[in-house]
Parts: C-alpha cells; sequence; structure tokens
C-alpha cells in the first residue's frame, strides 16, 4: 500500500486525475457533453509525463533531502521506461484522434489555434528554450504561468476539442472567461502555497519566490488568503448576477473556504506528502464541488 501512494503521488498520476477532474468540470459547468474517452486519456498522460520530466532529471543528481525526489532516484529506471511507454501510447491516441476527428483541424479559425497552440508553448517555456528563456526561474511570475497553463488546459480545451468534435464553432462567452480566470486564480494560489515546503531550496538558489520574498506568515496572511477572499467575492457576484441557485452557489464557495483553511495550517511545518495530498488535493475537491453543484442545482 505505501509504495503504490508513493508511486501515485510522487509519480504524478494524481495530477493527472486532477486535470481530468477539472476538465470534466468545465465541461459541465458550461453545459456542453463530455468529450470521447481518449481525450480524458490524453489529458491524464499528458500530465503524468509533464511532471515526470522535472523530477527524472533531477534524479540524476543521485543525492537529495527530498522524499520524492529520493524516490525518483531510486526508481529511476523504473521511471524512465515508464516515461517511454506513456509517451508510445499519446502516439497512438494522436492517430486515434486523428483518425475520428478527418481533417476537421483545417476548418479551424484563428482564435482557434491560438487557444490550442499557447498553452503548450507557455507549458514549454516554464522549463525553458534553452538557457536564455526559462519561466521557472522567476519566482514571482512562476505560480501564474503554472495557473495559466492548467487554467487553459482544464477550462478551455475541453470546449474547444467539443466544438471540433462536434463542427460546431468554438466560442469565449463570459462564462467560458469567468470560469477560466478562476482557475488561474485558485490554482496559482496553491502554488504560491505548494512553493512554502521549498522555502530554504529556492532561498539557497536566489529564486525569489513570494515565500522567499515575503516570509511564511506574509505570504499565507497577507497574499494567498486576502487573493483568496477576492476571488470568493468576484464569484458571489456573478452568482448572483446570472441568477445561480442558492444551492449551487453554496456548494462552490467550499473550495474557496478551504483553500483559506488550508493555508493557515501551513503555518506549522508540514510534510510532503501533506502538500502533494491536502493542498493539490484542492484541485479535486474544487472539481468535485462544481460537478456536484451542476448535477444537484441546475
Amino acid at each position: 500500500m505505501k509504495s503504490f501512494k508513493e508511486y501515485f503521488f510522487y509519480g504524478n498520476w494524481f495530477y493527472g486525475v486532477c486535470a481530468v477532474a477539472l476538465s470534466i468540470e468545465a465541461s459541465v459547468q458550461q453545459f456542453v457533453s463530455l468529450n470521447m474517452f481518449i481525450y480524458y486519456a490524453a489529458i491524464l498522460i499528458v500530465t503524468v509525463v509533464y511532471y515526470n520530466k522535472a523530477y527524472i532529471n533531477v534524479s540524476l543528481l543521485k543525492t537529495s533531502d527530498n522524499p520524492r525526489t529520493i524516490w525518483y532516484i531510486q526508481h529511476h529506471k523504473f521511471m524512465i521506461i515508464a516515461q517511454w511507454i506513456l509517451s508510445f501510447l499519446l502516439v497512438i491516441i494522436s492517430f486515434i484522434a486523428g483518425d475520428k476527428l478527418g481533417d476537421i483541424y483545417k476548418l479551424l479559425s484563428g482564435i482557434d489555434w491560438v487557444v490550442l497552440l499557447i498553452f503548450p508553448l507557455v507549458a514549454l517555456g516554464y522549463y525553458g528554450f534553452g538557457y536564455c528563456f526559462n519561466l521557472r526561474n522567476n519566482g514571482w511570475t512562476k505560480p501564474y504561468v503554472i495557473g495559466c497553463v492548467w487554467a487553459g488546459t482544464v477550462t478551455l480545451y475541453p470546449v474547444l476539442f467539443h466544438s471540433i468534435e462536434t463542427h460546431t464553432d468554438f466560442a469565449l462567452n463570459i462564462r467560458c472567461v469567468v470560469l477560466f480566470f478562476k482557475n488561474w486564480l485558485f490554482i496559482a494560489m496553491l502554488c504560491v502555497l505548494f512553493d512554502i515546503k521549498d522555502y530554504a531550496i529556492d532561498a539557497n538558489l536566489s529564486l525569489n519566490t513570494y515565500v522567499v520574498q515575503r516570509g511564511l506568515r506574509k505570504t499565507i496572511f497577507r497574499m494567498v488568503i486576502p487573493m483568496s477572499i477576492i476571488g470568493f467575492s468576484f464569484f458571489i457576484l456573478y452568482a448572483c448576477n446570472s441568477h445561480f441557485p442558492i444551492g449551487r452557489m453554496l456548494i462552490n464557495t467550499i473550495p474557496f473556504i478551504a483553500l483559506i483553511f488550508v493555508s493557515y495550517t501551513l503555518v506549522k511545518r508540514r510534510s510532503l506528502m501533506y502538500y502533494l495530498v491536502v493542498v493539490d488535493g484542492l484541485m479535486l475537491l474544487k472539481a468535485l464541488c462544481g460537478i456536484l453543484a451542476i448535477i444537484y442545482f441546475k
């Protein structure tokens, strides 16, 4: 059981599950039908492969105090093989999707192509194009870069690929834009919280994250919690203006309340697994709340 738990969380499968859950939430909240199964399989695998890439490279150091890096060092060969297998599966999925969709990509508009390409390019830029351009090395922008890629992937892509699959036009309506910024802010705040565990490492590397610049308590009480309250307030205003049923509104407030509560708990030192399960688990909580809110309060 312990080995499975480590593989599931250290191997970034939980991130993949969160990406799929948030993608389903986005479709449900925008009232479009779910995409074909291979779409969610692709989202799952891409997320796992992307996050594994960084730790497989780090594991070449052969020494570390980080439990996840130590796990990658111990399972380096296995993870390399897993990466190749998952990459091969992505190629197969691409061929299946291409066969099902045919030449529909030729009909995509300019805005469709912008939405389709911008987030993969930003994601690649996070790891860096050579040595001169690396978004990851800017501690101030790092949370927002990660949040932007996640928000685009789990909010815009489900609707875009649904329009491709059904041969309909993709439109950036107000609901889609609001959900995008809501996810962007929520995940960016989780990234800021996650940087707390790497405070000492980032400080030694001169990576000026929020917590390195401002300290633990100021990051939590003057940045994350106030931003969470602002996001919460904007959601309430949008929900009231859109005449959401009270039940739907209340369920969707749970992730914001949980984010504030979890932020407060990080004043005390927490284990890496706490961050992986509880902090990142807020993404899964948000997805489940969003889905249930629509199902039970249409």
